[in-house]
C-alpha cells in the first residue's frame, strides 16, 4: 500500500526514523515549517531553517526513497514577535518560488491574538499570489475558537476551500471545517491529539472525503509511522482496502498536487 504523511516533521527525526518508514511503504512526506521549541529571535535562523528544509532534509529523505515536499510560513506561535515576524514576512515570498515548495504553512493560531491574526492574513494573501495551497494550524488550547476564527479569516479573504488544509481537527472541530468545505487533517499524536482508533471514529462519523490523517512527528513522544497504524485500524474495522488507500494516499495527493507543484 502506498502511504502519504502530508504533516512531519522530519528535522527532529533520526536516520532510523526514515529507514522505518520506507520500509512501512511511506513514499512521500510534505514538512510544514514549525516551532523548534524556542523562540527565534533573528531573521537568519528563520532564513536557515527554510534552507535546510529545502536543502539537507530533502536530501537525506530522498536516500531513503522517500519525496519530500515543503511548506514554509511564520508558525502561528512565532508570530508574536512583532519586530521578527514582518522581517520574515518580508522575506518569505523569496522561498515560495523554489522547487519543492507546494504550500504555506503551517498558518493560524496558537493563542488566538491580534499579531497571529496579521500573520495569517498576510500568509493567505501570499499564498494566494503564488497560487499556493494553505495548511492552517488549529490550536492546542480553545481549539474551537481558534479554529472558528481561522475559517473567518478564511472567508473574509475569499480562500478557496479546496486550497485550503485545516489540521489538527478532532471531534470538537471537524463539524466546523465540513460545513466550511476545506480539506480536513487528523494528527495521531499521543496524549495532546488522536489515537488511531478515535481518528477512524471521526471517519465512521463524517466519511472520507477530503479527509487525509498524519503524524505531525515531531521532538514530543510521537510516531512517525502514525499514518501505518491509521491503516491498520481501518482495515480491522472492515475497510476494504481501496478505502484505506484513499485515505492514507489518495486524498493527500489529490490536495498538494493543486498548484502543479507536487511531484508524485
Amino acid at each position: 500500500m502506498r502511504i502519504f504523511d502530508p504533516h512531519i516533521h522530519m528535522y527532529s527525526r533520526t536516520t532510523d526514523d526514515y529507514e522505518h518508514m520506507a520500509t512501512a511503504g511511506i513514499e512521500a512526506v510534505v514538512e510544514p515549517a514549525f516551532w523548534l521549541g524556542h523562540p527565534r529571535t533573528h531573521l537568519g535562523t528563520f532564513l536557515d531553517y527554510f534552507d535546510y528544509l529545502l536543502g539537507f532534509e530533502t536530501e537525506r529523505a530522498a536516500r531513503h526513497g522517500i519525496r519530500h515536499l515543503v511548506a514554509l510560513s511564520l508558525n502561528p506561535r512565532e508570530a508574536n514577535d512583532r519586530k521578527v515576524s514582518a522581517e520574515v514576512l518580508e522575506r518569505l515570498p523569496d522561498y515560495l518560488d523554489r522547487p519543492g515548495v507546494v504550500g504555506v504553512g503551517e498558518v493560524g493560531f496558537d493563542d488566538i491574538t491580534a499579531a497571529e491574526e496579521e500573520a495569517l492574513r498576510a500568509q493567505v494573501e501570499v499564498a494566494r499570489r503564488k497560487d499556493l495551497n494553505v495548511l492552517v494550524h488549529t490550536p492546542h488550547r480553545d481549539k474551537r475558537r481558534g479554529t472558528e476564527r481561522s475559517i473567518a479569516v478564511l472567508r473574509e479573504m475569499g480562500a478557496d476551500p479546496d486550497r485550503v488544509l485545516i489540521d489538527h481537527n478532532t471531534e470538537e472541530t471537524i463539524d466546523l471545517v465540513r460545513a466550511y468545505g476545506a480539506w480536513a487533517g487528523h494528527t495521531v499524536y499521543p496524549v495532546t491529539k488522536l489515537t488511531p482508533e478515535r481518528a477512524v471514529n471521526i471517519m465512521q462519523g463524517h466519511g472520507t472525503d477530503r479527509l487525509m490523517v498524519n503524524s505531525s512527528a515531531d521532538w514530543g513522544p510521537s510516531d512517525p509511522l502514525a499514518v501505518c497504524q491509521v491503516a491498520r485500524e481501518m482495515r480491522r474495522r472492515g475497510y476494504a482496502r481501496e478505502e484505506v488507500q484513499k485515505v492514507v494516499w489518495d486524498n493527500p495527493v489529490a490536495f498538494w498536487r493543486q498548484g502543479g507543484r507536487a511531484k508524485l
